[in-house]
């Protein structure tokens, strides 16, 4: 009793030294409802989601992770206390495939994790497109994403749920951010959404879409590839998704009420007075809208403009007020350019090149550029020129993946497949030339989802579309889509028709500057370079005349409301039929009459037996025939083998070369179970190599069936190379293609007649068959008794 009291007065004590303590712990166990850093969000299909946080990565700002079935990620968020200066957020997301997680070791030389794989620069980007519309204009601390995978299964795919990690790590953290976001794939079989599709259900699935989405039904990003979806399922896909991701925008707000830390205070951004900014509106406005409205400039001539009315503006007014930072006046100057062109064209309904709102740029298509090219097409729409060219290899040129790579996706590896080039000079720069950036691998990846439901899946030779961007001016990817599509048909690839695409545009207007409350908007139809950067939103679709194939949405606001999405998405169908009309007048079906430079295929069908010859010792004869020909011979089967040649003359020259190796003496029709004459022509410790005709290959029969008696070695019965048996003929070895021959079986009474294929017969000399048959006697051991 007195230890109790004791110990009770000790915790008093310890809570009037620590009234801190006390607060705490009456605000967790009286305000808050959910008592450990973990919350599960059932969906409407059944799976539940779990988001805990607490256990990992304690010293980051904010840690969380999200599993799915077996599946786990880590997401972990940290950001610098004090900023860089820049003019911009500088936000890295890396995300981090671990073969570990998936119970695997890497096949690479050094068997450990190298640089990101194409896969994780994507599901970066992801994350990256999601999270980064919510961070205030003034934050501009350096940040970094890492989501770390902790466990793969078989089952789900864990890119999504890195959306919801992030999220949930950044509410968690003090870095201050307008989220949370919430995120979930939408999948669609048999005309019935699925949310969260597993790995089997998306290989029935019409579509797999990502959408994130904010408060209110706001979307934030779309990212999706269909099989030719229709508009309006894709409609009810973002509907249903969108709605299922405010479940778990539910759950990450809990979380963040209970255990979220306390959001740090924001460096108000340097900016210039109100006397400074009118001076730059003073000078600049009437010189920004005349270039504006001069229809007559292209990309350069009205960026110089703008330019050099910027350098004119700085100095002046900088000539006015000294004190002021040339650097924050050239900021104040780009905020009012912005405010300008978008405040045109929402009062004007005309755009900076003169077109309307759902008005296309001039488009021109080109097709059969170079003869020796398998396939190629050049496109162009108004500044955006795209040069596509087709490669037609063999099957064992198809583009392999990597074992965690196969687990996530389902494939193993891909016939088909797209390369997007973007060189400096495309927008008229210079710069290094190498390998290509996260941006090019987004790009590409889109065009090439835009691109793979209209290729058939079985196809005999592999795919390698190559997308060169010549101009640049907006929309180069969808461009790519335009470009692919008609050398893919150049190329005589039996398409199922053809493809396009064009990217939408949106300019919003707030109340207020209050995001939650949109007054106003254009959606703009063909999206130009200086669009897409003062504009709010850069929507690519793709797809053919009955469906969508891709669709990807970068959302600069947070979030729009789903009526302008619905609305874009009808934009871009109608954009889409005008460029396919214009498509088709180049070319409308897919090449039928044979180029000569199309590779060539054929089957090679030869017995068993004769594999060896045809191979050559270490395969030297396949290795001959491709270095001196081009023509690579690979074995399907047993019996088979597939011939590839890169052009109809070099399958001429393989298959000559081919009969010429193969080209021996008629081999005569060996009867099963008869007896012939061998002759002796080795002696080896297993046994005898024997021959029945001149040009046959020795083969051997083994000292078990030489005779009845068990032998250690063929000089026990007396014979000698040159000594002629008889042996029965049991046909080939099914495998090996070897002759099954005994003598061991002869050791009896008679049977049978002796064949002798080692001396012509009379009918064969006087022209008649070439396989002789002569009857001898034997004595009683069946030994041939010569005439």
């Amino acid at each position: 009793m007195l230890h109790n009291v004791l110990r009770l007065h000790q915790c008093r004590r310890k809570v009037h030294i620590f009234p801190h303590v006390r607060c705490l712990r009456r605000r967790w166990f009286s305000t808050e409802k959910l008592e450990t850093p973990e919350v599960d969000v059932p969906l409407s299909t059944g799976r539940i989601v779990r988001i805990s946080s607490g256990k990992y990565a304690r010293f980051a700002d904010g840690c969380a992770v999200v599993s799915i079935g077996d599946t786990a990620v880590m997401v972990t968020a940290v950001a610098k206390q004090k900023s860089q200066n820049s003019s911009f957020l500088p936000l890295v997301v890396d995300y981090r495939q671990k073969s570990a997680a998936a119970g695997r070791i890497p096949t690479n030389f050094l068997r450990r994790e190298l640089g990101p794989s194409e896969k994780e620069i994507l599901s970066a980007r992801l994350v990256d497109r999601s999270i980064r519309p919510l961070f205030p204009a003034e934050f501009r601390y350096d940040t970094q994403i890492v989501c770390n995978m902790l466990a793969i299964d078989a089952s789900n795919p864990p890119d999504v749920q890195a959306i919801n990690g992030a999220s949930a790590a950044l509410a968690l953290s003090d870095i201050p951010w307008n989220g949370p976001v919430g995120a979930v794939r939408v999948g669609l079989v048999d005309n019935e959404v699925i949310i969260n599709p597993t790995r089997k259900e998306m290989q029935l699935s019409a579509l797999d879409l990502v959408v994130a989405a904010t408060r209110q039904n706001l979307v934030v990003m779309l990212e999706g590839r269909g099989n030719v979806v229709n508009e309006n399922e894709l409609r009810m896909a973002i509907k249903k998704g969108t709605k299922e991701a405010q479940l778990i925008i539910n759950g990450i707000e809990r979380l963040q009420k209970a255990f979220g830390k306390p959001k740090r205070s924001l460096e108000p951004l340097p900016t210039v007075d109100e006397e400074i900014q009118a001076a730059v509106r003073t000078m600049s406005e009437m010189r920004l809208r005349e270039i504006f409205r001069d229809f007559s400039h292209d990309k350069f001539s009205r960026d110089q403009a703008v330019s050099k009315t910027r350098s004119d503006t700085i100095d002046k007014v900088w000539s006015s007020y000294s004190s002021a930072d040339p650097g924050l006046i050239s900021e104040a100057f780009n905020k009012f350019t912005k405010h300008v062109f978008r405040e045109m064209l929402l009062e004007e309904d005309r755009r900076c090149d003169g077109r309307g709102l759902d008005d296309l740029r001039n488009i021109s298509c080109s097709v059969n550029l170079h003869k020796p090219l398998h396939g190629s097409a050049l496109f162009q729409r108004g500044q955006t020129q795209v040069f596509c060219t087709v490669a037609l290899d063999s099957p064992e040129s198809a583009l392999r993946l990597d074992p965690v790579a196969s687990l996530d996706s389902g494939m193993k590896s891909k016939n088909f497949f797209l390369h997007y080039e973007f060189p400096p000079y495309a927008t008229g720069e210079t710069g290094k030339v190498g390998p290509i950036g996260r941006r090019e691998i987004g790009h590409g990846a889109l065009a090439e989802k835009g691109l793979v439901p209209i290729v058939p899946n079985e196809h005999p030779f592999t795919i390698r579309l190559t997308s060169e961007v010549l101009e640049s001016n907006g929309s180069s990817s969808m461009a790519t889509v335009c470009a692919g599509s008609m050398a893919l048909m150049d190329a005589g690839v039996p398409v199922q028709e053809a493809a396009a695409g064009v990217a939408i545009g949106l300019i919003t207007k707030y109340e207020n500057d209050d995001t939650k409350h949109l007054q106003d908007y254009r959606i703009l139809t063909d999206l130009l370079g200086i669009e897409d950067y003062m504009g709010d939103m850069d929507m690519k679709v793709a797809g053919t005349r009955r469906g969508i194939t891709a669709i990807q949405a970068d959302i600069k606001v947070p979030g729009i409301p789903l009526k302008v999405v619905m609305e874009a998405l009808q934009k871009s169908m109608e954009a889409r039929f005008k460029i396919l009309d214009l498509m088709d007048a180049t070319i409308a079906s897919p090449r039928t009459v044979r180029k000569d430079s199309w590779p060539v295929t054929d089957r090679l069908v030869i017995e068993a037996h004769q594999r060896p010859k045809l191979l050559g010792a270490g395969g030297t004869n396949v290795r001959r025939l491709y270095l001196e020909t081009g023509v690579q011979l690979t074995q399907e089967d047993e019996t088979s083998f597939r011939i590839f040649a890169p052009s109809e003359a070099a399958m001429h020259e393989a298959k000559e070369y081919l009969e010429n190796l193969m080209k021996t003496e008629k081999i005569p029709d060996l009867e099963f179970g008869a007896i012939y004459t061998a002759k002796i022509v080795e002696l080896r410790d297993t046994g005898v190599m024997v021959t029945l005709y001149p040009s046959m290959p020795p083969t051997l029969l083994h000292n078990a069936q030489l005779d009845q008696r068990k032998i250690a070695h063929p000089s026990a019965l007396g014979l000698l190379v040159g000594t002629e048996i008889q042996v029965k003929y049991f046909g080939r070895d099914p495998v090996s293609g070897f002759m099954r021959l005994s003598r061991k079986v002869l050791q009896g009474p008679p049977t049978a007649m002796i064949r002798n294929l080692d001396r012509p017969s009379r009918s064969s000399l006087a022209g008649g068959s070439d396989q002789a048959t002569t009857t001898t006697p034997t004595n009683g051991t069946g030994e041939g008794i010569k005439a």
